[in-house]
């Protein structure tokens, strides 16, 4: 494991030095900072570099055969209810220990906390059932997911248009690092239990737990008759005030996937015990990693993205488009899920889609998401007019793009949207948009909506492509045998 944490530590200071260098170029030009919050940051990002690390060491000796062992085993009970039941508890256990999702709860001052939190959980539970169901029954993703978020449009009819960001935000918060890698596994597991079209339906898992709470969130306002949530900017941490905050809140997400194994390797996996021990070291390297990434994010992150965002919009407001443009895709090189779900899709895939290319996919995606929160910020335009147009061409594109693809880049806008998307980009949008006068509410929630929504985009434009391109080799491929026949025909 050794030779394997150098080689992670290593990728991982490569991957977090771009956008440390442009933070630390706009701290000395465009948007002064102070000498402690630039010492807060560097600190933040050696901590990022190296709980990246740890955590990307953990997820593939732990939290990836986990997850698929648990999937494969119930997959082969041939049990469609117990499955079900399963997956539901799964989706509510995990994401009610979500760190990101009780920050967004404590949000909407007119809900309570808990109701809102027991609503996103039930949404991602019964949606990673109905991503279960389509596996078992083989039902096409491309179907099933339109539909999912055709009746999230019709529902968006019947709230307060202050809650659709809300709602869109809360199904972007629920699949975080330890979630992604877990959930993910699972499907893979599942699939590969199953045989047929293995490697179609290993993804898409992530897209429908991120459908699930927006659809939630939206009856639960309706039902109580919510048109308004209070959004805020958390305050400061230092490192000594976030380290037993996220030891503690870290601890709560990990615990019910280990006791979920230890039940399951007691009375059904009984794998061998190198193998569990391999595991437990796989779970210390995760929870270690993660809190140190958390703790490096929230306390050197937060405070300079809501400068960068306040001092551009003073000063240099449509400079703010290309500054979120660029910062976009670098933060998205670095979001750990991400890079999981890259090197399951290459592995999966047999290295025809390779984990550069899928990272730089999500990247331009992040990016261009980034950019229009900017835009949308400067100009106050409603999230629908940009939500609506984007979610009808994916629709679209789901129907044109190969299967494989498509289940692939709704996982892909999943992952998109971690700790550092809810840490970065939403204070900067945030403080952009306080600065320039703008409503909070309107205005800033959405940018993990949007995060989410564009690399779903480009990953489908990118199968299209690939589709294309995959055609014309087969044509020109056949047209060379039509030709080597009518010579040999000839010559005879």
């Amino acid at each position: 494991m050794k030779n394997a944490l150098l080689v992670k530590l290593k990728e991982s200071f490569l991957s977090i030095l771009p956008i440390t260098l442009i933070v630390l170029l706009l701290g000395v030009t465009l948007v002064p900072l102070s000498g402690q919050i630039v010492l807060n940051f560097c600190i933040s990002c050696v901590l990022l570099a190296v709980g990246i690390a740890l955590f990307n060491l953990g997820a593939d000796t732990a939290m990836l055969p986990i997850g698929q062992h648990i999937g494969g085993h119930l997959s082969k009970k041939n049990n469609p209810w117990l499955m079900a039941l399963f997956c539901f508890l799964l989706g509510v256990i995990i994401t009610v220990a979500e760190p990101d999702l009780m920050v967004l709860a404590e949000q909407v001052s007119s809900v309570d906390t808990w109701a809102f939190i027991v609503t996103v959980s039930v949404g991602v539970g019964a949606f990673l059932v109905l991503g279960l169901l389509r596996i078992l029954f083989k039902w096409s993703f491309s179907v099933v997911i339109s539909i999912s978020y055709v009746l999230i449009f019709i529902m968006a009819i019947f709230v307060d248009s202050g809650i659709i960001p809300l709602s869109f935000d809360s199904g972007s918060v629920t699949t975080g690092p330890i979630s992604v890698p877990f959930i993910m596994a699972f499907g893979i597991g599942l699939a590969s239990a199953r045989g047929t079209n293995n490697k179609e339906d290993s993804f898409g898992l992530i897209g429908f737990a991120s459908a699930g709470p927006i659809l939630a969130v939206m009856i639960l306002m309706c039902a109580q008759g919510v048109n308004s949530a209070e959004p805020v900017i958390s305050e400061n941490l230092t490192f000594l005030q976030a380290i037993p905050i996220y030891l503690k809140d870290v601890g709560l997400t990990i615990l019910p996937i280990a006791l979920f194994f230890i039940l399951f390797q007691i009375f059904a996996l009984k794998l061998p015990f190198h193998e569990v021990g391999r595991i437990i070291i796989g779970l210390v390297y995760t929870y270690i990693g993660i809190v140190i990434f958390l703790v490096g994010v929230n306390v050197g992150f937060m405070p300079v993205g809501k400068l960068i965002g306040q001092g551009m919009a003073s000063e240099h407001a449509w400079a703010l488009i290309p500054i979120c443009l660029v910062i976009g895709f670098c933060m998205a090189m670095v979001e750990p899920a991400v890079q999981v779900l890259a090197k399951q899709i290459e592995e999966i895939t047999g290295r025809t889609v390779k984990k550069g290319v899928m990272i730089l996919c999500v990247a331009i995606g992040v990016a261009i998401a980034l950019a229009l929160c900017a835009v949308r910020i400067l100009t106050h335009i409603s999230i629908l007019w940009i939500l609506v147009p984007a979610y009808a061409i994916t629709i679209i594109l789901s129907f044109v793009a190969p299967k494989l693809f498509v289940g692939i880049a709704y996982d892909s806008g999943g992952v998109a949207t971690g700790a550092i998307a809810t840490t970065f980009a939403l204070p900067m949008i945030m403080g952009a948009c306080t600065t320039l006068g703008g409503n909070l509410l309107y205005d800033a929630f959405g940018t993990l909506a949007f995060c989410a929504i564009a690399p779903i985009l480009v990953v489908l434009v990118f199968g299209v492509i690939y589709k294309l391109k995959a055609n014309k080799v087969k044509a020109n491929t056949e047209e060379t045998e039509e030709l080597k026949c009518i010579d040999i025909v000839e010559y005879d």
